[in-house]
């Protein structure tokens, strides 16, 4: 990576990018995600008490801010980075990174529906392939799929039966070689006890079958001859974790086949494909020791070992004490939001880059978003979300909770649909505009609340309906300080319409069941990043009736709002090729979401930052340097070829 070279490669990075979401309709020759919960470990602190609700200014937004990328660089941020100073393993043999851990590891467990583990699980779209490995690795830049434990894959004609050969020089940490009996014991298990992924996939896959020790044959669920959902069939072999039969059998032994135990049995001695075990894990630090046996090193893979021999992780406070740390040479590689991470080159002079040189600095793909409760009575009506959402000033959480790294909604209007081209090819923006509306369009949200009738009655500056104050909290887990500004300023928009909204930060844990139980008033949280099921994950994202109807929803629509027509419209989606068709969908979302405004998106971001300090190890990916490796911090899908071309400084 090329530190402070001036690079033409923003509207190309994000042109590229866009080619992976092409595939995203209707294309079985690609695949997608899935819905599982860890990504939640992808942001940032978690451990600290939640501070009391703020005044709802801008200077409070601009406050918590600053607070976040300056102040809190303190004497608690000193200690948690001094932590990393005791390390046991050599510092030219480990890459630190940071963003990805925030507390003791929980367990090892991918079936576990309350894992921490963000050093090693994260089956999204891009899955971490650290320690478990997926069949096939996405690269966000061109869409792909890219083999690992699977070589190849083909649908037959009707996209009904999947069949996916095996790399056979796999094998397990154990020495016994990875099999398709695996992989459908993997699946089938998933399935018995019912895991996150087990409930999702077993609505789309009649079966998962070994044909052979090298052969898996996918059968999906067919109605009127034609697959329910082809993409989410696909979308399997890059988002589940394999494992290994034989253990799997040792953990139900040993729960007794008790559902619940098994999915909390923490697996600390866990066989896996990947190329790093487990060394390290407490309440300072994780780390990750690399396995000199990996299969990967074969040929037909990557034909040698990653070139660090210990990933590790201190476990820090907070965004701020992470980014001293990144600062200090003590951290590599950092998925955390930095305010200004510009400063850190141009100021301060430090050995740090990003994917890209200039503003938005990261490859932008997905949108964070406030969910309104539709049970919620108040939220419940159209005029009330739609009037907070006009109101809300974009252009400050741009500028103060984001320092500028986003593309603004002038730049890509409001959509169902992200900042790419790829995905943006599917809105007919023409057909939307009038729904449109402008920033912190205060007058306009009180003429909108006015001609509904919600007016403030009693005087006390607050409007009502059915007599009651609409009064809410909007919230998000506390330490995430750009969130915590973003909800301050929809706060602020809030009194500035009669509405009275207070800002709310629990600790992540608390936040968590608010959101995946709809037990919340207004909740933010991110859509799914690049990957080939959108743009129809983000749909789902926003409108999922199914989502909605499950006990624990890490997946979308958590405000739980239904609309028959969007549904329809989920529905025809995943099997249909035709392009004039689904941009007709897409711009019919599209109007559904922005006139009814069951959520709303705040900013546009990466689903992962990427910011690199090259003090100890250089060539990380960038930009423009042709290698074709995703800004997913060498650990997330494609991106992890990362690991095998980095080097020392010398």
């Amino acid at each position: 990576m090329k530190k402070n070279l001036q690079k033409v490669m923003s509207l190309l990075c994000v042109s590229a990018l866009s080619l992976s979401m092409l595939a995203g309709c209707g294309d079985g020759s690609n695949s997608g995600t899935t819905t599982e919960a860890p990504a939640a470990t992808e942001e940032t602190s978690t451990t600290e008490e939640a501070p009391a609700a703020e005044e709802k200014t801008e200077e409070a937004a601009e406050e918590t801010t600053e607070e976040a990328a300056e102040e809190e660089t303190t004497e608690e941020a000193t200690e948690d980075t001094a932590a990393a100073d005791g390390e046991s393993t050599p510092r030219n043999e480990t890459l630190y990174e940071a963003g990805q851990q925030w507390g003791t590891i929980n367990d090892w467990n991918p079936m576990s529906a309350n894992s921490n583990n963000g050093l090693a699980l994260s089956a999204n779209e891009s899955a971490r392939e650290l320690v478990y490995e997926t069949l096939f690795m996405f690269n966000a830049l061109d869409g792909k799929l890219y083999p690992l434990l699977g070589s190849e894959y083909e649908w037959n004609d009707d996209q009904t039966e999947l069949t996916v050969k095996l790399n056979t020089d796999a094998k397990w940490s154990d020495g016994s070689a990875f099999t398709a009996e695996d992989v459908a014991y993997t699946y089938d298990t998933h399935v018995k006890y019912q895991s996150s992924q087990g409930a999702d996939f077993s609505t789309y896959i009649d079966s998962v079958e070994a044909v052979d020790d090298a052969t898996v044959l996918i059968k999906a669920k067919v109605e009127g001859g034609k697959a329910i959902n082809p993409l989410k069939v696909t979308s399997m072999l890059n988002t589940m974790y394999m494992m290994q039969k034989a253990y799997l059998q040792t953990v139900e032994e040993r729960n007794g086949e008790d559902a619940d135990k098994v999915k909390q049995d923490t697996m600390e001695d866990l066989v896996h494909t990947g190329p790093y075990a487990p060394y390290i894990s407490n309440d300072q630090k994780a780390v990750l020791q690399r396995d000199d046996n990996y299969w990967g090193q074969a040929s037909s893979m990557w034909g040698k070992l990653p070139v660090p021999k210990y990933i590790a992780h201190t476990i820090y406070k907070d965004n701020a004490a992470g980014q001293v740390a990144l600062s200090q040479g003590e951290v590599d590689v950092c998925q955390q939001f930095i305010t200004d991470v510009q400063n850190l080159w141009l100021e301060d002079q430090l050995p740090i880059s990003t994917w890209l040189d200039d503003a938005p600095y990261g490859a932008c793909e997905v949108m964070p978003s406030m969910f309104f409760n539709t049970e919620r009575e108040g939220l419940d009506q159209k005029e009330v979300r739609r009037a907070i959402a006009m109101a809300v000033d974009y252009e400050q959480i741009i500028a103060s909770a984001m320092s500028g790294q986003s593309p603004t909604f002038d730049e890509y209007p409001r959509s169902v649909v992200g900042p790419t081209d790829g995905e943006r090819k599917y809105v007919d923006f023409d057909a939307i505009a009038d729904l449109q509306w402008k920033n912190a369009d205060v007058d306009g949200a009180n003429a909108l609340l006015d001609e509904a009738g919600i007016k403030d009655t009693d005087g006390d500056g607050i409007r009502e309906y059915n007599g009651k104050n609409l009064s809410f909290k909007a919230e998000c887990p506390t330490g995430w300080s750009d969130w915590n500004a973003s909800m301050e300023i929809v706060a602020a928009a809030g009194e500035k319409i009669g509405i009275d909204i207070q800002t709310y930060f629990p600790e992540a844990s608390s936040f968590y069941d608010d959101m995946t139980t709809c037990n919340f008033d207004i909740c933010m949280w991110s859509t799914p990043g690049a990957g080939v099921m959108n743009p129809y994950s983000k749909g789902m994202f926003y409108f999922s009736e199914e989502y909605a109807k499950l006990a624990s929803n890490w997946s979308g629509n958590f405000g739980h709002y239904m609309n028959d027509d969007a549904e329809k419209i989920l529905e025809a989606l995943p099997a249909e090729t035709d392009e004039a068709k689904l941009k007709e969908y897409y711009t019919e979302l599209s109007r559904i979401l922005l006139d009814e405004c069951p959520a709303v998106a705040l900013m546009y971001r990466p689903t992962l930052f990427y910011a690199v300090n090259e003090s100890v190890w250089t060539n990380y990916p960038a930009a423009d340097d042709g290698r074709n490796i995703p800004p997913t911090d060498c650990t997330d899908g494609y991106g992890i070829a990362a690991l095998y071309e980095l080097e020392l400084v010398e």
